[in-house]
């Protein structure tokens, strides 16, 4: 393993660490994961807005002057293919909103870490199929 991805598993995997708790709007929401995983990526997102809600999280969004999660991503890092990601890049999955689809980060394998509706109580590492995944993003 290079350097370079010995480190970008290194930070996914405190990343992840940071997270093991259940789904919540106030602070373990996928876009609390993706701007902490940034962090440790070595990256200086701006600041979160405050929120403690799916409306919160829109309110919020609608201030960084997008208007869906996807174009906030787009402006903040590059987008690749997700046949492209490394460990440590970010992924998005669909999401029960248009607006705010799930972030996940890839393990640079054949899975991704995020919340599942089957497993609440905590971040879980999900097998996914390249199909699924919506858009990717270089960290």
């Amino acid at each position: 393993m290079t350097a370079m991805l010995a480190m970008r598993a290194d930070a996914t995997n405190r990343t992840v660490a940071a997270f093991q708790r259940p789904f919540d709007w106030d602070g373990a929401s996928c876009i609390h994961l993706a701007h902490a995983h940034a962090i440790n990526m070595g990256h200086q997102p701006p600041p979160l807005p405050i929120f403690r809600s799916r409306q919160g999280a829109l309110r919020g969004l609608v201030k960084t002057g997008h208007r869906t999660l996807e174009g906030l991503m787009d402006s903040l890092f590059e987008r690749i293919a997700p046949a492209k990601m490394l460990v440590g890049d970010i992924a998005m999955l669909p999401g029960e909103d248009k607006r705010l689809k799930a972030l996940v980060i890839f393990d640079g394998h054949l899975s991704v870490a995020g919340w599942h509706e089957a497993h609440p109580e905590t971040l879980v590492w999900i097998k996914h199929m390249q199909g699924d995944l919506i858009a990717a993003w270089r960290l």
